[in-house]
């Protein structure tokens, strides 16, 4: 059940047009490929590597999509990152290791990306997102289907 690389942190941006253009026009980021999610955003990367993922502060329900922003989560301080991700191999050996240490965890499944991801917190409370890609069918213990959840249409003010 290795965990071999970082694969991006993700930032709730208060303007995500001028965060992707720092990104992308100061430090040299590319725009990537990304899923069709339900909320906007970006990926960015270097060398085809995804780095950061971005995606809007200020969205309706926006704890039900950022797993790692409760209801009361501030806007507009530093530190205001959502969840750091990790590729990861064999989800069904993580999943029996958290199942073993009563460790809460919530997965997702993307299957237009073959992407499945589990999602639990770290002692302090930041959200670790585990991602495992080539998955072709959600396994037997579940998770919630990116494609079947509600569309974000409007960024509030």
């Amino acid at each position: 059940m290795p965990i071999h690389s970082i694969n991006h942190f993700f930032i709730r941006a208060e303007n995500i047009e001028s965060t992707k253009d720092f990104y992308v026009q100061v430090l040299g980021f590319e725009i990537m490929p990304r899923p069709d999610f339900p909320f906007p955003g970006y990926w960015l990367g270097v060398n085809g590597s995804i780095q950061v993922h971005l995606g809007p502060s200020n969205i309706p329900n926006r704890e039900k999509y950022y797993l790692g922003t409760p209801h009361d989560a501030v806007n507009g301080q530093t530190g205001v990152i959502d969840h750091v991700a990790f590729l990861a191999e064999d989800p069904q050996e993580f999943v029996d290791k958290f199942k073993s240490i009563n460790l809460p965890f919530f997965p997702r499944y993307f299957s237009e990306s073959k992407l499945y991801q589990i999602f639990l917190n770290d002692p302090n409370n930041v959200m670790i997102e585990l991602n495992f890609f080539g998955i072709t069918k959600a396994p037997e213990w579940g998770g919630e289907d990116y494609s079947k959840m509600q569309r974000v249409s409007e960024i509030k003010a």
